[in-house]
């Protein structure tokens, strides 16, 4: 059985790269990649306590937390592909503008 230090640990490195990712990269789809990776570490971190707890309640928060992942990145795709077609850019410097 892998330690539940490890798997947090793993757990806090992913959030970070993808803080790192939001922050840094300017690209919107990268930005957008970039929260798709904490939200997997956080799914991470609910299924690693909730083996450690032995509970079932990391797996079902888990289970909504994808859920909702998917509609937002059916949302988030979509207004992305929007944006591109509008703009012909992805890049988050040039959206200066909230309106069409």
């Amino acid at each position: 059985m892998i330690p539940l230090t490890y798997m947090m640990s793993l757990s806090a490195i992913l959030f970070s790269i993808g803080v790192a990712g939001v922050i840094i990269r300017r690209n919107i789809l990268v930005m957008f990649m970039s929260i798709e990776l904490m939200l997997n570490a956080v799914n991470l971190a609910f299924i690693s306590l909730g083996s450690r707890l032995g509970s079932m309640d990391g797996q079902v928060i888990v289970f909504f937390v994808m859920t909702v992942a998917a509609a937002e990145a059916a949302v988030g795709l979509g207004i992305i592909l929007s944006i591109f077609r509008s703009r012909g850019t992805i890049h988050a410097d040039e959206m200066t503008l909230m309106r069409w």
